[in-house]
């Protein structure tokens, strides 16, 4: 089998790359630069027959605030508490100064009440992120969504699938796949690696007569 890949870029650039066998597996000669973000024709010759199929590649942004897994929890927890005492100190000298000018003796416990409550919100989500590492949920369903339909995109199906994360923008994956063609673990890394985030994917492949059964 023999073929080669055509990168198009959103730009209009385009770039061929030829293929070439690799542990049972056809990949790129050159190394394809980034940015990862372009549509890719995918193009084989098998026995005479030509095949050609057209991907999608997004580019992920390891630096992203929305993604949850993209997180440094130590970071995030030096910044709040370095928040929380600038945010009760700005407080109590408020208090004290109305109760001073004013007479309003109240402001000290009010401004002690307002400080737990605003220290409280900003713990909350926090706990809720450390507590999710350590009950060892999935950090980021979206993520687990794509790898399942990247793999089952040929026919194959994934019996189990677990990740985790391993660090701020990285994520370990441990996926079991069922099969009925001849498909080796190989080679569903070599496709899962267009996923920059996860930084450490274990394969199982199980060959059977029917994927589906």
């Amino acid at each position: 089998m023999t073929g080669g890949i055509e990168t198009i870029r959103p730009d209009g650039g385009r770039q061929l790359f030829a293929f070439e066998t690799r542990g049972g597996c056809l990949e790129s000669r050159d190394e394809i630069p980034e940015p990862h973000a372009f549509l890719a024709k995918v193009r084989l010759v098998q026995e005479g027959q030509h095949h050609e199929r057209e991907l999608e590649f997004e580019e992920h942004d390891h630096e992203a605030a929305h993604g949850a897994h993209h997180r440094d929890n130590n970071m995030r927890a030096a910044v709040i508490h370095v928040m929380a005492d600038a945010a009760v100190s700005v407080l109590v000298i408020v208090g004290l100064l109305a109760a001073r000018a004013f007479g309003w003796l109240w402001m000290d416990p009010l401004a002690g009440f307002i400080g737990a409550l605003v220290i409280a919100n900003w713990s909350v989500g926090l706990l809720r992120d450390t507590g999710g590492i350590l009950l060892d949920r999935t950090p980021d369903p979206r993520m687990a969504e794509k790898v399942r339909m990247e793999i089952e995109s040929e026919g194959d199906r994934v019996t189990d699938l677990h990740l985790w994360r391993l660090g701020p923008g990285h994520l370990g994956a441990i996926v079991s796949i069922a099969t009925s063609g001849a498909r080796e673990a190989a080679h569903y890394r070599q496709r899962l690696a267009r996923f920059a985030d996860l930084s450490h994917v274990t394969v199982e492949a199980q060959h059977s007569h029917s994927a589906s059964g």
